[in-house]
């Protein structure tokens, strides 16, 4: 939440404009940097046209992120009840001989003022186990 609370108004200053739902993504910390060794790295994107690269001294990139193979599962409500929806889809992998192999994304399909009326699509990277 608080890192759109922060994209979006510098992206209003750049005149890049949104064009689709936003992205929340996760990786590892760079090795030796501040929080690394076991660190994760939030990022809350938005789907926009714009080509790729930094956004002016804004310190926004644009970035096109890789295609994986996913399973997903539609979690409706705030993000802080998400965890039965995580589960459920952990669960499916197991039973269905696929495994994990990464961080889930995290697409906005709406985003209300209330939270419980969340759409979330939980996008787990794939392959079978």
């Amino acid at each position: 939440g608080p890192l759109y609370e922060e994209l979006f108004p510098l992206l209003e200053g750049t005149g890049v404009r949104p064009t689709g739902p936003g992205i929340a993504w996760y990786e590892d910390a760079p090795h030796g940097s501040p929080g690394g060794g076991g660190a994760i790295v939030v990022h809350a994107g938005v789907t926009v046209s714009a080509p790729v690269g930094p956004v002016g001294g804004t310190g926004v990139r644009v970035v096109e992120l890789p295609p994986f193979e996913a399973a997903t599962i539609v979690h409706r409500g705030a993000m802080d009840d998400v965890l039965p929806a995580a589960q459920t889809l952990a669960r499916w992998l197991d039973a269905n001989g696929y495994r994990s192999t990464g961080y889930a994304r995290e697409v906005n399909l709406e985003c209300p003022a209330d939270r419980s009326q969340w759409v979330t699509e939980l996008q787990e990277p794939v392959a079978k186990a």
